[in-house]
């Protein structure tokens, strides 16, 4: 019986080598096959002689004229075949760039029909793809194709032609067509107007007209974009009716109380978050929230109010941190708001004793600690909590899915732990739908009081030594700095300054004046923590270092950032680069050196002088550089999708998350009603009966 999850090799002409490259392609299935869709289509309708346009390709009809001629050159490895064309009256040269194996196919006489880039200047066709000869088909087009106004153009790899493409889409659809079924409910294809899901994946491949085209274009997106949504949504809601949750009933005359010992009125963005996440933790099922916080909004106070509101309610929290100088730091600042307390709190990292450890455990289990700070060390087997009920994760996307899964399964056997994570790299609102979906969304925007905003500069290379001046002018108040560099060493595949290589200019520079330092992400965890320590102590003036410091670091003290080869950082990295700065009450200096080549690098430094938003900078970022290259790479969180773009269909994307929270209503009250939403959320081992 034949399914869409056949593999490719069932299909005719399709070989064990030819499906190890469709493999390659990503093409396993028939149905992988049906939505490896064209990436442009060619206009390959005949044209006129006198409607040919300078510069613009096109596909001409004539008879050949005057004898095919090879002519060879680069010592024979490359030719050009060349011949002239009669087609209305008009007589056109034709050229053929390494193909001179048509000659053999070629006659004087003969009509044929060729596809090219008409270039005036010349009266001729260059770069062009012999399109049919009497009744013979060629590597890249059928004979069928000419006169279509889009035919289409596939990724293809080396063994696997443009006609070899088009010949398997038409025998896939051909054999196994009839079997593909309807995705979206019944009543959202009337009220946008969308064609039937077949009608659009054929019109990809085959296209009636531009127009039709178009149509099944928009049909395939909305419905890539509702179907995850949704599948986001219903996960969120299952967790909400289907999980049962540690309920945090905690006294909140003591949590006022609490708040009333720290030294400082917090922000009203503080007061908001920290509401929200007070309700989520006070209902029965999980929380599972996402606190987006810029760079210096106080998201460290917020975390240690729902500690502190696990405590009350007689649970232990677990706050897990990608670094032990990120963790060190965590644990010294709740420390400090915790002293005039009762409450416990230790650190486990890599670097804890032997003897340390198995006191912490022991401590651990018996439930004298309430709070632990540490990193992936929190994970380990021997971890074991006495009653863990909410579990914080810094810097979450630094953190495997199974990392993540590990520390939320010490808590209790019979109730899901309680989740927050944290981040403070602003999330686009576009990337949150997509990748947060399934989670409760906070923001902390503004910064607390006292704060001054960060003045930021972009200087070119040759302006070097008016940054000099500006640091030593800072380091005369007895304030520090860094400076960042992009390599730790010399590259011989990039041109750009090197960490190595300034921290001993500079240390030549200033020696005897400051103490200079130098950072990056090859020293071991010890050195970096000793490096960070004098910093921290004031010991070293001057930090030479890569992004290794762009998480996390908090030295008050710093107030100037030189970031060298600027343009070779995305925004929202050039921003929690500056972040590490301006910690303090006095003002901060950020300057970008850099010389881009390109538009997109000479916005990117404009941008960043004109604006500290990073909500802001983080959408600007994505827009420019794209989700791929936003991640570094690819996000195991980012869904794949085979022509949705969640960054160029925002608004697309914010109506089917509309529609996809307003479908799971219904589908919660009726799922009978709508057997397609059950077949996708089955695909993923979800239903209303999971």
């Amino acid at each position: 019986m034949k399914t869409l999850q056949d593999p490719v090799s069932v299909l005719k002409g399709v070989g064990e080598k030819t499906a190890d490259l469709l493999g390659k392609m990503g093409i396993v299935s028939v149905e992988d096959l049906m939505m490896a869709f064209p990436f442009r289509y060619e206009d390959l309708s005949l044209k006129p002689v006198a409607e040919l346009v300078d510069g613009e390709k096109a596909a001409i009809a004539g008879q050949v004229v005057t004898e095919p001629v090879v002519h060879y050159f680069r010592g024979k490895k490359g030719n050009r075949l060349t011949f002239r064309l009669r087609a209305d009256e008009a007589v056109i040269a034709v050229n053929f760039f390494n193909q001179g194996y048509l000659k053999k196919r070629l006659q004087l006489g003969d009509e044929v029909v060729v596809y090219g880039r008409y270039e005036q200047a010349r009266q001729s066709l260059t770069g062009i793809r012999f399109l049919q000869f009497q009744v013979h088909e060629t590597d890249d087009m059928a004979p069928s194709e000419v006169g279509d106004e889009q035919a289409a153009i596939y990724h293809t790899t080396q063994g696997i032609s443009q006609k070899k493409m088009k010949e398997l889409e038409q025998q896939v659809f051909y054999e196994y067509g009839a079997l593909i079924t309807e995705k979206l409910p019944e009543e959202l294809r009337h009220h946008y107007h969308l064609m039937a899901h077949r009608d659009a994946v054929f019109q990809m491949h085959f296209p009636t007209n531009e127009q039709l085209s178009q149509s099944a274009r928009q049909q395939i997106k909305y419905e890539e974009l509702f179907l995850y949504a949704f599948r986001m949504v219903w996960q969120r809601h299952l967790r909400h009716h289907q999980q049962q949750g540690v309920a945090l009933l905690y006294d909140n005359q003591a949590l006022r109380a609490f708040i009333a010992t720290i030294p400082f009125e917090l922000t009203s963005g503080q007061k908001q978050v920290t509401n929200e996440i007070s309700r989520d933790l006070r209902k029965p099922y999980p929380m599972n929230r996402l606190l987006q916080g810029d760079v210096g909004s106080g998201k460290t106070v917020v975390a240690l109010l729902a500690m502190v509101e696990a405590a009350l309610a007689g649970y232990q929290a677990a706050l897990m941190v990608p670094t032990e100088i990120l963790a060190e730091q965590h644990y010294q600042a709740l420390q400090k708001f915790l002293e005039p307390t009762n409450y416990r709190i230790a650190l486990l990292t890599g670097n804890t004793t032997a003897k340390m450890r198995r006191e912490l455990l022991a401590d651990l289990k018996n439930g004298t600690i309430d709070f632990l700070v540490g990193t992936h060390a929190l994970i380990q087997a021997d971890v074991v909590f006495h009653q863990l009920g909410l579990v914080i994760v810094d810097e979450q996307h630094r953190f495997g899915v199974n990392q993540r899964a590990d520390l939320i399964a010490k808590g209790p056997e019979d109730q899901a732990v309680n989740v927050l994570y944290m981040t403070a790299t602003p999330i686009p609102r576009t990337l949150e739908i997509t990748i947060m979906g399934d989670m409760d969304a906070s923001k902390l925007t503004e910064l607390p009081k006292g704060r001054q905003p960060i003045q930021t500069l972009w200087l070119r290379p040759n302006q070097r030594q008016m940054a000099d001046q500006k640091m030593v002018e800072e380091l005369d108040k007895g304030h520090q700095a860094y400076l960042v560099c992009s390599l730790i060493g010399e590259s011989e595949a990039m041109e750009a300054e090197n960490a190595t290589a300034i921290y001993e200019q500079v240390a030549s520079q200033y020696a005897g004046r400051y103490t200079v330092g130098l950072m990056h992400g090859q020293l071991t965890n010890e050195e970096k923590d000793a490096v960070m320590a004098k910093f921290v102590a004031n010991e070293i003036q001057i930090l030479v270092t890569t992004t290794v410091i762009e998480v996390g670091i908090n030295v008050p003290n710093a107030t100037y950032m030189l970031i060298l080869d600027a343009d070779r950082f995305g925004l929202a990295q050039l921003h929690q680069l500056r972040g590490r700065i301006g910690r303090g009450t006095a003002r901060a200096y950020c300057l970008l050196i850099a010389d881009p080549s390109t538009d997109n690098g000479k916005e990117r430094m404009t941008i960043m002088t004109e604006s500290q938003d990073g909500f802001y900078l983080s959408q600007r970022d994505l827009e420019l550089r794209g989700a791929g290259d936003y991640f570094g790479t690819k996000q195991s969180g980012l869904p794949e999708f085979h022509l949705a773009d969640p960054v160029v269909d925002q608004v697309l994307l914010e109506q089917t998350h509309s529609d996809a929270e307003r479908f799971a209503l219904y589908y919660e009250e009726h799922p009978e009603r709508y057997p397609v939403l059950t077949d996708w959320l089955n695909q993923f081992e979800r239903s209303p009966q999971a």
